[in-house]
């Protein structure tokens, strides 16, 4: 039976978080929350970890996001450009995954080929301590099967993935219950992905900003 930990979000249980890393650190599975939904998180640099990710997800052919630490930790794992820049120190920690060109370092289970990932810095103490634990790094995909509505519950996530997590990190209902807006930068020009907290003009005009 899957393990879960009330943590309250404002001033999360070192041990907790500390044992939380550890399953991570191993190649398991932690239900945590952000400041969207909950999210399915493991460690995004090990190949058999995410894999995982894809077997409890029931998800195919799409590529996972990965939530950061800071900025340092986007650079070591894409190509950053002014623009994906501008829109990071605006916005972030918040509501937006930006679409970059990845490096190599990151495994193929993660970009599926694509050459591609998205990458956001959550507003929540939790999702950061966990992603700071692991290098900076973790897996930020929604903690639901493929294709079903997003959790904001605990509730939701067992009804959808039950023991195949191996923990489940229990805040109370999610802050803001919608996924975030995600946006490609990796054209030659800001395309939106999906629509969310952040509009698309909002957007728009930092990236435009001092042209």
């Amino acid at each position: 039976m899957v393990k879960i930990y009330r943590i309250d979000p404002e001033n999360p249980d070192k041990k907790v978080i500390s044992e939380a890393i550890g399953i991570l650190r191993n190649r398991g599975l932690v239900v945590y929350p952000t400041d969207t939904v909950y999210g399915l998180g493991a460690n995004p640099l090990d190949a058999e970890a995410v894999r995982k990710v894809y077997w409890a997800k029931r998800r195919v052919g799409k590529p996972l996001p990965i939530l950061v630490s800071s900025i340092d930790a986007v650079k070591r794992i894409a190509y950053v450009d002014e623009a994906a820049l501008r829109l990071m120190e605006r916005f972030w920690p918040g509501p937006l995954t930006i679409v970059l060109r990845a490096r190599d370092i990151i495994p193929k289970e993660v970009t599926l080929g694509t050459g591609k990932v998205g990458v956001r810095m959550p507003n929540h103490k939790v999702a950061l301590m966990l992603a700071e634990g692991l290098n900076g790094l973790i897996i930020g995909t929604s903690a639901n099967i493929s294709g079903k509505p997003s959790p904001k519950t605990i509730e939701e996530v067992i009804e959808q993935l039950g023991d195949r997590v191996d923990l489940i990190l229990d805040a109370g209902p999610a802050r803001m219950g919608i996924p975030s807006t995600v946006v490609d930068l990796t054209g030659n020009r800001l395309r939106i992905i999906r629509e969310g907290p952040i509009s698309y003009n909002e957007l728009l005009s930092v990236v435009n900003e001092g042209y």
